[in-house]
């Protein structure tokens, strides 16, 4: 597919009028991503033997939410002979941050909703980092008021007019507000169902929903098919189911599994003491304040303070085991060399995608299941901003800004946080997920179109509601996640191989989000922890579980 023909099936009908305006200067920026060079070679095997031997009793691999949740769950009980390596230079994985003079901001994962009951190991997790101020379990714990969204939390921007709310209200007519009725009292319905064990249809984690067939025969159907299999046609609230599904997984509605679909609508039933069910949890530079609080922990920064607790730019290229432990050459980027690192237990908490790349004589159900997974690619980027933009009719600028029918999911306020009553300089960070073509072809445009055709497309599209956004933009970097979570397709949730994943492979424990097919920071954390509990037990330490 030529850049040109990509750039324009990109761009939705309702916003082609807006494309007009962006031959202007363009402001400075960066082009940045996650290490796709490494990548490549990683595949390609292409490094030198190790130099030196390290012993450590664990090596975790990646320090992602997944590896760093897992890397908490051992410190707190009592256990810190264990090493991170992380390929990037930076940890944090879909959660990464950065920051500038004006604010700091995120690269990816910006929320964090209301846990719910079943997730206990982020409750805990949050009660540690002072965000949950009250008892880990309680039904409806007291929240940190500056770690909850401020309101206005979100707006959509349609017609002209910006409305609260996502569900489009305004000019719609009364049949398809009939059906969008309908349906939330159907997802409200499903948050409530349960199986014959007690177990809900759809929990979060993942591995505590249901298993029944009528609820696990969704992920058969796509999400598209079910609304329209139980008479949901309206034109709106088809727009609105499919941006759900491509802001939490990347994935067109009509390729998304019907049970992730209904996951995303009907899991969440966290609450507080102190805020309504739909609120989150957010700062400035999205869920990066965690990364940052569990990085310190570690003796890690953002900076070049890295303690040995923490190897960052470290791949590893080869992973091998035999009844004695574990063996894994890394190639360290900073000093142009690859050690060998010799563990007892290690923890996968990478992509999975990697993991037949690098392991030698993977059991063939994981092997498959790493193999088969397709990854959603994704584009970020951080426009820093003189002043908040004109905001036109309608509903005040929120936190979570939509812009009907766009090309992107719209953009949310770095600074929103702020308790500033005179408004200044801010930070806009824009997320589009590349769900309209095949991940294949997405990612080789990703990497062919260059920082300032992207940036031309951008202010094209957030100009159609702010008419000075591109004279207020003073910085526009552009992030790019080539694989940046996998895509719950058909099948995926199902898929026989996850039984497999859980398991683990001899010494080596599977952590990452992937295990679950759902890239979530719940499942990020629920996997981390699960796995650092069943590498403590093998190790003969004791803990109390945090997921029970």
């Amino acid at each position: 597919m030529r850049r040109r023909d990509f750039l324009a099936a990109a761009a939705c009908a309702p916003m082609i009028a807006c494309t007009r305006k962006s031959e202007a200067a363009l402001p400075p920026g960066a082009l940045l991503d996650t290490g796709f060079d490494i990548g490549h070679r990683l595949r390609g095997r292409q490094f030198p033997a190790p130099t030196e031997v390290r012993r450590i009793p664990v090596l975790v691999i990646g320090a992602g939410i997944a590896g760093l949740s897992a890397a908490w769950k051992m410190q707190r009980a009592g256990f810190g002979d264990f090493l991170v390596a992380e390929m990037e230079g930076a940890p944090g994985g879909n959660s990464r941050y950065g920051e500038n003079a004006v604010s700091a901001y995120p690269y990816g994962g910006h929320y964090l909703p209301l846990p719910t009951r079943e997730a206990t190991a982020v409750r805990e997790l949050l009660a540690d980092l002072g965000a949950l101020q009250d008892d880990a379990r309680a039904e409806r714990p007291v929240y940190d008021e500056m770690r909850l969204c401020h309101a206005p939390q979100e707006r959509l921007y349609r017609d002209g007019f910006w409305q609260e709310g996502l569900l489009p209200r305004l000019g719609v007519g009364n049949a398809e507000r009939a059906q969008m009725q309908r349906f939330q009292e159907r997802m409200a319905q499903l948050k409530e169902a349960r199986d014959a064990h007690g177990r809900r249809a759809f929990a979060l984690p993942v591995a505590l929903s249901s298993r029944e067939a009528k609820w696990r025969d969704l992920d058969r159907i796509t999400m598209r098919a079910w609304l329209l299999g139980n008479g949901f046609d309206s034109p709106h609230l088809h727009w609105y189911v499919n941006y759900a599904c491509r802001d939490d997984y990347g994935t067109d509605y009509g390729a998304t599994s019907a049970w992730a679909g209904l996951h995303y609508f009907a899991c969440r039933n966290g609450a507080a003491a102190n805020a309504a069910g739909d609120a989150v949890l957010t700062a400035p530079e999205g869920n990066g304040w965690i990364v940052r609080a569990l990085a310190q922990r570690l003796g890690a920064g953002q900076s070049s303070s890295w303690t040995e607790r923490i190897l960052p730019a470290a791949s590893v290229f080869r992973l091998a085991q035999d009844r004695r432990g574990v063996s894994a050459d890394v190639w360290l980027a900073a000093e142009n060399r690859a050690v060998r690192i010799v563990a007892e237990r290690a923890i996968w908490s990478a992509p999975l995608f990697l993991l037949p790349h690098v392991a030698a004589a993977l059991p063939p159900a994981v092997e498959a299941t790493a193999r088969a997974g397709s990854y959603a690619p994704w584009l970020v980027a951080n426009l820093t901003l003189a002043a908040p933009p004109a905001d036109g009719a309608g509903a005040p600028l929120a936190w979570d800004n939509v812009l009907y029918g766009g090309a992107g999911l719209g953009y949310v306020v770095a600074t929103h946080q702020r308790l500033e009553v005179s408004p200044g300089a801010t930070v806009l960070t824009y997320y589009r997920a590349l769900a309209d073509t095949e991940p294949s072809s997405a990612r080789q445009m990703l990497l062919a179109v260059g920082r300032e055709q992207w940036a031309r497309d951008i202010l094209a599209e957030l100009g159609c509601a702010h008419a000075d956004l591109a004279r207020l933009t003073q910085r526009l970097d552009v992030f790019r996640h080539g694989h940046a979570m996998i895509r719950p397709l058909p099948g995926v949730i199902t898929a026989a191989g996850r039984a497999a994943l859980a398991q683990g492979w001899g010494r080596v424990q599977f952590a990452h989000a992937d295990v679950s097919g759902l890239s979530l920071f719940e499942e990020a954390n629920y996997q981390g922890v699960r796995a650092a509990e069943a590498t403590l037990a093998r190790l003969g330490v004791r803990c109390t579980t945090s997921i029970g």
